[in-house]
């Protein structure tokens, strides 16, 4: 039975609005998408001097006329964009999925629903798709690829995908910055219980060689408010440990400290130029996706403005950066 990773809903929300790329990349085909490459496209980019041999047709007449210097006019060609999506399949993704409650959605359901999404509008505007889901037990990829049929293969190998294991981001998204031939988009889908330091390298990694990074931070709002009011047995999701608690004792400090966490993330992903979207499992992903999409339209390339993981605890827009001792995880429900 298909999990209903495909939504039309979801899609139609988002597909007239689009996905652009903010940073110029290296494509192959013609696309919408601005080229660091500059040729003969008909969208005027800058001028330069005139060197023998160059094209006589490009020289600007205009600016020969007032300066009484030859100047030649480049042109920006347009781009096809190469994106990769990679969707956290650990065991905590799989928090929030009831089978006694047929609309419940794990947080992989969430993930996955707004990867497929927005690569189909991807796939729509002629660009490059390439996706993975992976965790310490499992590593499932497919290759960049324009095709329609991506798509399908993109679902399949989600619906077939059951969270298990742990995930060390860092690790993995520094394997794909080093595979990842040419400049793109990376999306990040994942609750962010990982090692942050590792994750924060590879993420600047990932920007040093040219590639526009988003981070869409999916959580259960369990995690957020710790809604249990009885005794309540823990037990690590990714692990064997279990704690007996009373939730009301500690709610409003872990309430603090997960605002903390999320805010940390947020201002740092600011700092770095990086697009962050935190998503809840019971928000309508459409709207909440479509207003993000819509928003960055109107936005430029937000300044990179130094290493995330040197940053300090309390990072800021205008704070400098400093050597950082922060814990590696988050809690975790």
């Amino acid at each position: 039975m298909s999990k209903g990773y495909f939504n039309p809903d979801v899609v139609g929300r988002i597909a007239a609005i689009g996905l652009k790329a903010r940073l110029p990349m290296e494509g192959s085909v013609s696309g919408m998408h601005r080229s660091p490459l500059h040729g003969l496209s008909p969208e005027f980019a800058d001028h330069r001097a005139y060197y023998p041999g160059d094209d006589l047709r490009n020289i600007d007449w205009k600016v020969l006329g007032r300066t009484d210097r030859y100047y030649v006019k480049r042109f920006e060609e347009e781009s096809n964009l190469r994106a990769h999506f990679f969707v956290d399949a650990s065991r905590s993704m799989n928090y929030g999925a009831d089978a006694a409650q047929p609309n419940s959605r794990s947080k992989f359901d969430v993930a996955s629903t707004i990867a497929v999404a927005m690569a189909a509008v991807l796939l729509k505007q002629r660009d490059s798709v390439g996706f993975s889901a992976v965790s310490t037990t499992q590593s499932r990829e497919h290759r960049p690829s324009s095709l329609s049929s991506q798509l399908p293969r993109m679902v399949e190998l989600l619906e077939g995908t059951v969270p298990d294991g742990e995930t060390d981001l860092g690790k993995v998204v520094s394997g794909l910055a080093e595979r990842l031939p040419r400049r793109g988009l990376v999306v990040i889908l994942s609750d962010l219980l990982t090692p942050l330091d590792h994750l924060y390298e590879s993420l600047g990694k990932l920007q040093h060689s040219g590639h526009e990074v988003l981070l869409l931070h999916i959580l259960h709002r369990d995690e957020l408010e710790l809604p249990f009011d009885d005794s309540v047995i823990f037990r690590d999701i990714e692990g064997n440990e279990e704690l007996f608690a009373e939730p009301w004792a500690f709610r409003a400090v872990y309430r603090e400290a997960m605002e903390q966490f999320s805010a940390d993330v947020r201002q740092r992903c600011q700092f770095c130029g990086i697009d962050y979207l935190q998503i809840l499992t019971d928000e309508e992903i459409g709207l909440r996706l479509s207003h993000f999409l819509h928003a960055r339209q109107f936005t430029g390339p937000q300044r990179h403005r130094g290493n995330m993981s040197l940053l300090r605890d309390d990072p800021s827009p205008t704070t400098p950066p400093t050597s950082t001792d922060r814990s590696d995880t988050p809690p975790a429900v």
